[in-house]
């Protein structure tokens, strides 16, 4: 047996803690001395406080953990709630790596205000009429890879065997959404796909005598940079985006061990 203090020491808990512990029935003491009033725990008490402890990260209030404790939940199932918290910190992580690539690509991007980057040269495409394949989707640009990922698993052999191109991407502005678009993804096919079932959508894309294109590599999935390029040759070239244009952006994956892809913004414009 150990007094609160040695165990306190061993457990790197304050007493305050312990003392709270005991007092909401959490972790009471192994025994406690009625004549001097003295806290004992023993060693394998120890493991009771991990178990707490890895409950609390889990996201469990304080009440909460008392009941885990006394149904005695398994090993089996605390592992289980902890890939789900897992998958659930990583997805943050990805979140804020994604910030911080936005933030360093747009510090660049004042950085070199009045500069256009050698290898980003702007072409004139003709793009002929497409099938495509798509789900509608909402959300911020970071969102795009989850929602290729939910569509990639929902594709049938039927529709893989029809694929021809790399990802796309059409962006709507949501009316009163500040940072949220509705987006189309998908494919381009090869033909037209019979009955494509729920929540799978198909249409033809028109064709487009001219596009405006820009072509890059990229860890990020929207780069501000390369708009603006684009954007300041339109102009430059007394160019005007053609209203109701279905802006495209196609979506390479340059290397499966690296978030790296080969990214084709492409703008529909008229002459002046």
């Amino acid at each position: 047996m150990f007094k609160i203090s040695a165990f306190s020491k061993l457990s790197r808990v304050s007493l305050k803690t312990l003392r709270y512990y005991d007092q909401i029935g959490i972790l009471k003491p192994r025994k406690v001395d009625h004549d001097t009033g003295y806290r004992y725990y023993s060693a394998d008490q120890l493991l009771e406080l991990n178990r707490i402890f890895i409950y609390k990260e889990l996201g469990f209030t304080l009440p909460q953990i008392t009941q885990l404790l006394q149904e005695h939940i398994t090993l089996e199932n605390i592992q289980g709630m902890f890939k789900l918290k897992r998958s659930e910190i990583q997805q943050i992580i990805d979140t804020e790596q994604a910030k911080l690539v936005r933030i360093e690509e747009r510090m660049q991007l004042i950085e070199e205000e009045g500069h256009v980057e050698t290898g980003q040269e702007i072409r004139i495409k003709e793009e002929g009429a497409r099938q495509f394949l798509f789900q509608t989707g909402c959300g911020r640009e970071e969102d795009i890879p989850s929602l290729f990922h939910q569509f990639d698993q929902s594709l049938t052999k039927e529709m893989r065997q029809l694929i021809d191109g790399p990802q796309v991407v059409l962006w709507k502005e949501i009316a009163g959404q500040e940072e949220e678009f509705e987006f189309e993804i998908g494919y381009f096919l090869t033909c037209e796909l019979r009955s494509p079932p729920d929540p799978f959508q198909q249409r033809t894309l028109p064709a487009e005598p001219m596009m405006a294109t820009i072509a890059y590599r990229s860890n990020a999935i929207f780069a501000c940079k390369a708009c603006v390029h684009l954007a300041t040759w339109i102009e430059n070239n007394n160019y005007q985006i053609k209203e109701n244009g279905a802006g495209r952006e196609l979506y390479l994956p340059l290397s499966q061990e690296q978030d790296v892809q080969f990214i084709e913004i492409q703008i529909p414009i008229l002459n002046r």
